[in-house]
């Protein structure tokens, strides 16, 4: 049952960063959506979008792996 919950709470950012990629690949060919008025400002929100949905499955999973000590953590200088 955990599993199953895990998988659909990456579901949701995965399908974020996936339009992200969709709207960088999108401007890159010249094809404008409406709500964007110029093809940067649609790059910058398509990278925007796919950074937030990566980062927060990479942050989910080291959150897990830390939380099972699969993760050594950093010793300080002092």
């Amino acid at each position: 049952m955990p599993r199953i919950v895990a998988l659909l709470i990456l579901f949701i950012p995965g399908i974020f960063a996936v339009i992200g990629i969709k709207l960088m690949r999108d401007a890159l060919f010249n094809e404008v959506y409406t709500i964007f008025f110029h093809l940067f400002f649609q790059f910058i929100a398509g990278f925007i979008i796919f950074l937030l949905g990566l980062a927060f499955i990479g942050g989910f999973m080291v959150h897990r792996d830390r939380k099972r000590n699969k993760i050594k953590r950093k010793k300080s200088g002092h």
